[in-house]
């Protein structure tokens, strides 16, 4: 049973912690020593997905009103009600009657009008996860009308520096947010635009970006022999090599179907939605790619995922990352294992220095022409020129690895 005492002395980056007396009631820490957010939870009898309600931010919501709270809220799953979708249907209606909500209640009617927007599930959880983590804990409770420059700038000074990413999207979120309570008159100002007069100034982005650990391109054959030169590999090692011949972001390759194949033609078709720039992407597939999706197609019935180890989902995002870790597979960072995308560099500068024409290169790694004329005038996708390149590339990290394999 958690106590106020146990409550106080919750640290940044502990567990949630069990708060007793309603199942599914925990006080997950804050940003701060002795803040947390108490989440409730369950299994929606609604969708039948794993849900957590937020039930406000301690020390601001004691634990006795928390585990009221809760009791309320599982009496409505009983009734197979959704306590979110219940609060949510609640609050559109008395924000249109123009009762100014609180920030945590208000950025959750936000998330659900910006959720569609999202290409996927991660960012969607990304969106309203940072609010909650960051924001929540120190203004959450606080109706919209009565936030100031300075709340938000106490929200933010603590990852202002050290987290300049993360506090970046606070600040955006948190905009948007008010932004749509000035719009439906629940607050008279934004204060969020004038926030960074009250804070320091942030390393420039160019001293901030941290690049993938790529293999130096010159070790390619020799990494992947080690990692794919036996008899039999995991089908998580197959999407890590499928993706390293073709280039690919991982994400694409994970979510690969075999729909988008095209045998005849040894073509790989990804359509716009699943693509980054949102632009349907042509893949040419070398001898050794085709190979390799022939080795999955026996463990498969020709539909859903490529690679899938249960045919339910595609591999986890981890998967890959596992793979590198595990084999400690070195890259040109210190002290850091090489990286799924990583691969994309490492074939970036392997076209370069082997005298491909940068269009071609670009075209391969799906990156959009920024110059909007250039853009508007350069339409083919070089499939065929590319084509010749990545059969090169292809037997050039292959090199290594025995020709009486059939399936690489």
């Amino acid at each position: 049973m958690l106590t106020d005492l146990k409550a106080k002395r919750m640290t940044p980056g502990e567990k949630a912690q069990r708060v007793g007396g309603v199942t599914g009631l925990y006080l997950r820490p804050g940003a701060k020593v002795g803040t947390g957010r108490f989440i409730l939870r369950f299994i929606s009898p609604e969708t039948r997905k794993r849900r957590d309600m937020g039930l406000g931010t301690y020390p601001e919501t004691r634990i006795a009103a928390a585990r009221l709270k809760a009791m309320e809220a599982r009496q409505l799953l009983e009734q197979l009600i959704d306590p979110i979708e219940q609060t949510r249907r609640l609050g559109a209606s008395t924000v249109d009657a123009g009762r100014p909500g609180t920030f945590a209640e208000v950025s959750a009617l936000v998330h659900a009008d910006v959720a569609s927007s999202f290409k996927n599930k991660k960012h969607r959880e990304q969106w309203i996860n940072t609010l909650s983590t960051y924001a929540w804990p120190i203004i959450g409770e606080r109706p919209v009308d009565k936030l100031q420059t300075l709340d938000f700038a106490n929200v933010l000074s603590p990852i202002w520096l050290s987290k300049p990413e993360t506090a970046s999207r606070v600040r955006q979120r948190c905009e948007r947010v008010m932004t749509w309570c000035v719009a439906r008159e629940m607050a008279s100002t934004n204060p969020v635009s004038a926030v960074e007069a009250l804070l320091p100034k942030q390393p420039a982005k160019r001293d901030r970006v941290q690049h993938h650990p790529s293999v130096p391109w010159q070790d390619l054959p020799s990494v992947c022999n080690e990692l794919f030169g036996r008899s039999s590999i995991s089908v998580g090692k197959h999407a890590l090599l499928f993706a390293i011949l073709t280039a690919g972001r991982s994400g694409e390759v994970r979510g690969a179907i075999w729909t988008e194949i095209d045998w005849q033609n040894s073509t790989w078709i990804i359509p716009g939605d699943r693509m980054k720039t949102r632009v349907r992407h042509r893949v040419p597939l070398s001898t050794q790619a085709m190979s390799l999706l022939e080795c999955q197609a026996k463990f498969g019935d020709g539909n859903g995922w490529i690679f899938s180890r249960t045919g339910a989902s595609p591999v986890s995002d981890m998967t890959m990352a596992k793979v590198l870790r595990d084999n400690r597979v070195h890259s040109d960072v210190d002290g850091r294992y090489a990286t799924a995308h990583g691969f994309r560099s490492s074939f970036r500068d392997w076209a370069s220095e082997n005298g491909y024409a940068r269009d071609l290169a670009e075209k391969s790694l799906a990156h959009t022409v920024r110059n909007q004329t250039e853009a508007a005038y350069h339409r083919t996708d070089l499939l065929e020129q590319r084509r010749g390149m990545m059969q090169t590339w292809s037997d050039f990290c292959m090199q290594q690895i025995s020709a009486r394999r059939t399936l690489i």
